[in-house]
């Protein structure tokens, strides 16, 4: 569906920018992909180039076969119908009520009104708003208002859906809700969703696959559990289990263990029964654990045992419960 090969972009000025370096990425019809990084790393950049809303310097961007930095300005801008573009800030027009808003894309393609309101309506009941469908913005909550910018973007029927931060300025709560709704119209309507965020919690909940953009460059990309369980860069790392788990000045007596919980154990006490089994207790310095469809996912960064013969009965332990842990180095997390 989206294919980009050797991707450049840089901002020119007194002193240029590359934004993005030699980037290329392979992006399945009808998968949830998920680009996650740090602030400035580039992702923003990279899915604005998917659009051509911004223009590479050097490479090429195809979606659904066409090549885009190869059209005109009419055949991209035909192009740009059968891809939609999610925002952070809504971007919703406030003198329009949610209904008029949804219709706005279709009223600039040509449509008359009647026949735009018409073909509106089930948008806006897809996305649960069929009652606030004379609202204004003001009078919407930031959910609604997302909501609203999702039915505008699917009304125009696209072939990919692009998500820039699309819940970054939304309560947890509100986020689940949206994250679901991606969920549900991705199986729904088949549609392809590639979500742009810096939170690992967004990909693990919705996404398929994963690319992990840092410096400018993809420096990892997969499934989801396998980047998640067995990260093998720095950044992927960092955006796992962050750096300031561990107080600065701390000092750790036994070694440090990361261990990754993937829902296969969700009805077991794993630590409790980890701490009886060895007679030795532990120091949690960091957990991160969340209910996704009923299991249990996430991290914990353990201290254990500083007698190396506890630690090993510890770790007997968590392989006989199938729990996947590595050990990590302490200044990394300092």
């Amino acid at each position: 569906m989206i294919e980009i090969e050797h991707l450049t972009k840089t901002f020119s000025g007194p002193s240029p920018v590359t934004a993005l370096d030699d980037v290329s990425l392979s992006i399945e019809g009808g998968e949830i992909f998920g680009i996650i990084g740090l602030s400035g790393a580039g992702k923003s950049t990279l899915v604005r180039c998917m659009n051509l809303l911004e223009r590479p310097t050097s490479g090429s961007v195809r979606v659904d076969g066409a090549e885009l930095t190869q059209l005109s300005g009419p055949e991209l801008r035909k192009a740009r119908q059968s891809i939609g573009m999610i925002f952070q800030g809504f971007n919703l027009l406030m003198q329009r009520t949610a209904l008029d808003n949804v219709c706005f894309p279709l009223e600039l393609a040509g449509m008359s009104r009647s026949e735009a309101r018409k073909k509106a309506l089930p948008f806006l009941k897809l996305v649960g708003l069929e009652d606030r469908e004379n609202s204004y913005p003001v009078q919407l909550s930031g959910g609604q208002k997302q909501r609203v910018a999702i039915a505008r973007t699917l009304v125009t029927d696209p072939k990919v859906i692009l998500c820039d931060e699309a819940t970054s300025a939304l309560d947890p709560t509100t986020t689940q809700s949206i994250l679901a709704l991606l969920k549900e119209l991705n199986q729904k309507l088949g549609v392809t969703v590639v979500v742009i965020t810096h939170e690992m919690s967004v990909v693990e909940q919705i996404c398929d696959r994963v690319a992990i953009i840092a410096d400018s460059h993809i420096v990892e990309e997969g499934a989801v559990a396998d980047v998640f369980h067995h990260p093998k860069t720095a950044a992927a790392r960092q955006l796992i289990t962050p750096k300031g788990a561990i107080s600065r000045g701390s000092r750790l007596r036994g070694p440090l263990y990361r261990l990754t919980f993937d829902g296969s154990t969700s009805d077991q006490p794993v630590i409790s029964g980890m701490v009886l089994a060895s007679g030795a207790p532990v120091n949690i310095w960091y957990a991160d654990t969340k209910d996704i469809d009923g299991k249990a996912h996430g991290q914990m960064l353990l201290e254990l045992s500083a007698d190396p013969a506890l630690t090993q009965k510890m770790l007997a332990f968590l392989d006989g419960q199938h729990v996947a842990y590595e050990k990590e180095e302490a200044e990394y997390y300092g």
